[in-house]
């Protein structure tokens, strides 16, 4: 999972920020609203915790402009404050939930794993493309009878390419959605991982492949065996 913050209290971002590498997600911290826009206009991010009070640019203003772009990527709002009006105004800008500091490490990471299942207004648990399961869950994939267990750098890649079953993804698309935008990881990097992908689904005997586009990069592909 990728995930932007965006607080001026850089010491609680960038603890935000450790609580999520903690459990193995991509997190990128930014330290104003300005710079968390231009951040979050890049669609990479499948969550965005966004405070309300920053420089630049307050909370309520990225959050508006981002979602009258139509980038609807879910944004729990994070603020000192706890004023109803508050609340009312940010959901009605487009929110997808809000929390209120002091908040719990465990609340916090429960309501992210929520909406980075949520297509819509629909909470989804698994990830279908043609006889190929994704379970978001327990990052279990499946063909029929068998199943295999995925690490974590492989199962948000393979999320991704599920997510977007008909895309083209490059090396650099890949690194910046698994990665993360100031990640050191090379091209060499997603190679490793995709050859552990093709080995596990051919395996599973799937009809589905990942497939490479040469000079371009990789996509999934039904062959009927």
């Amino acid at each position: 999972m990728n995930i932007l913050v965006v607080d001026d209290e850089k010491r609680l971002a960038d603890s935000i920020g450790e609580i999520f590498r903690s459990q193995r997600y991509t997190c990128d911290c930014v330290y104003d609203g300005a710079e968390g826009l231009a951040y979050a206009e890049s669609g990479i991010y499948d969550v965005i915790v966004l405070d309300l009070m920053l420089p630049k640019m307050s909370g309520f203003d990225v959050l508006k402009t981002l979602r009258s772009k139509k980038i609807s990527t879910p944004i729990i709002l994070l603020t000192a404050r706890d004023e109803v009006s508050d609340k009312v105004k940010g959901l009605d800008y487009g929110a997808d939930d809000y929390l209120t500091k002091p908040f719990s490490k465990d609340e916090l990471l429960a309501r992210v794993r929520a909406l980075s299942r949520r297509v819509g207004d629909v909470i989804i648990d698994e990830l279908t493309v043609d006889d190929l399961k994704l379970d978001l869950n327990t990052y279990d994939l499946s063909c029929g009878v068998k199943s295999v267990h995925l690490g974590y750098k492989e199962f948000e890649i393979l999320k991704l390419m599920m997510s977007n079953p008909n895309q083209v993804f490059s090396k650099d698309d890949i690194i910046t959605r698994v990665w993360g935008y100031l990640s050191d990881a090379e091209d060499n990097n997603v190679e490793v991982y995709i050859s552990f992908l093709r080995k596990k689904i051919s395996f599973l005997e799937s009809d589905v492949s990942i497939a490479t586009v040469r000079k371009i990069g990789y996509h999934l592909d039904i062959q009927r065996k």
